[in-house]
């Protein structure tokens, strides 16, 4: 059993304080396109870089549905924030995965979390949509087992402060093409960053362009070499699942928080004729109707999340995962926008945080899996694929 289901937690939750000064500082971050350096070191402080960590590491033992409801809440306060370090999170849950199902290769990423050191992603590439099954990045091998990395990484998040950076490439030199997963460290030469992240919304997160120039990462820092294409194997299994699912808890705290705006803002006003606008039968189903949808979201997320903790077998995972990431920010953006239209003008403002839960949540649609990705996984399951 996980330690998710052993009971072996501690339970760990953002502190309300804390809550309400990273609440406070989102505004700050939005306005000025700042990465979430105050957040990031009270988070740090009170022990959020290792709540996925084994309790006899150090950590909160937390698994991916406690983790999930960590993001969620905070995500309520600052999406940006819970975006950008949920990056952070997606690894830690990876690497709980692979050792729940018997892998020991990602060793190095629950130890670099017991350090409170900050791990991000540098896997996106413009151009790539295969995201785990291809990379566009080159990666040249040394002779000794390591290998230099030269490529374009784009939506690095996290770039002005992460510790530990993931990043993987294509070895061409041998019979079959691989692909190669490593980590590397603050400070190694050939890695370069862009200060280009000036977007609609999800500014906090900075997450930058990255730029392999030759970067050498040693054969230890080497944790897997996979065949080019989609393939069974725990670490994409691992990465795959953390990160749509955590990635679908922010969009439904986004989602949730909407709700919370909407019914206090309604709450507040009344007609001219001294009838509350909350009696409005058409408020009332709107508001109605979007919990409702926040709710079927929220609980689709926390029941694919125990399923991983629980090491469930589905058969169907795949479409399983993307549907409910793609669902979740289809969702809250939905509820967003029809939190907009009851609240009415008074949200149209470029300072209220309904109009920057607006901005944020469309980042949604760019993180894979998209929504077109996502119908044609679930189609490829049900149909199998289109031959040409």
């Amino acid at each position: 059993m996980t330690e998710s289901t052993s009971g072996s937690q501690r339970p760990w939750a953002v502190p309300t304080d804390l809550r309400t000064r990273i609440a406070a500082r989102a505004p700050r971050y939005d306005a000025e396109n700042a990465f979430c350096t105050e957040d990031l070191a009270e988070l740090r402080q009170a022990g959020y870089l290792r709540i996925g960590v084994p309790v006899r590491d150090g950590g909160s033992g937390l698994g991916l549905r406690a983790t999930a409801a960590v993001q969620r809440t905070l995500a309520e306060a600052a999406p940006a924030t819970a975006l950008g370090l949920g990056m952070h999170q997606v690894w830690v849950q990876a690497a709980r995965a692979v050792t729940a199902r018997g892998g020991a290769f990602l060793q190095t990423v629950t130890a670099a979390a017991a350090a409170d050191r900050l791990l991000a992603f540098g896997v996106s590439e413009p151009g790539n949509d295969a995201v785990l099954f291809d990379s566009l990045t080159v990666a040249e091998p040394d002779g000794d087992g390591g290998y230099r990395f030269t490529g374009t990484k784009v939506s690095t998040s996290l770039a002005p402060a992460w510790d530990v950076l993931s990043v993987f490439g294509k070895d061409t030199s041998g019979p079959e093409p691989r692909l190669v997963h490593g980590f590397a460290v603050r400070g190694d030469a050939g890695v370069r960053h862009l200060d280009d992240w000036d977007t609609l919304g999800m500014r906090a997160t900075q997450s930058r362009t990255t730029l392999l120039e030759g970067l050498h990462l040693p054969a230890e820092r080497i944790v897997r070499v996979l065949p080019v294409g989609p393939v069974a194997d725990p670490l994409v299994f691992g990465v795959f699942a953390a990160f749509e699912l955590l990635v679908a808890s922010v969009y439904v705290g986004i989602a949730s928080r909407a709700v919370a705006l909407a019914v206090e803002r309604v709450a507040g006003r009344t007609a001219m004729d001294g009838t509350p606008r909350s009696a409005d039968p058409d408020v009332r189903r709107a508001v109605a109707a979007m919990r409702s949808a926040t709710d079927a979201v929220h609980l689709q997320v926390d029941a694919l999340a125990r399923d991983v903790d629980e090491l469930v077998d589905h058969d169907r995972w795949s479409p399983l995962l993307v549907g409910t990431k793609a669902r979740a920010v289809d969702t809250a953006q939905h509820v967003v926008d029809e939190a907009l239209r009851v609240v009415g003008g008074s949200a149209f403002r470029a300072s209220d945080e309904l109009a920057r839960l607006a901005r944020d949540v469309r980042a949604g649609q760019y993180h894979p899996s998209t929504r077109d990705s996502a119908l044609r996984t679930i189609a490829t399951a049900e149909f199998g694929p289109v031959t040409r």
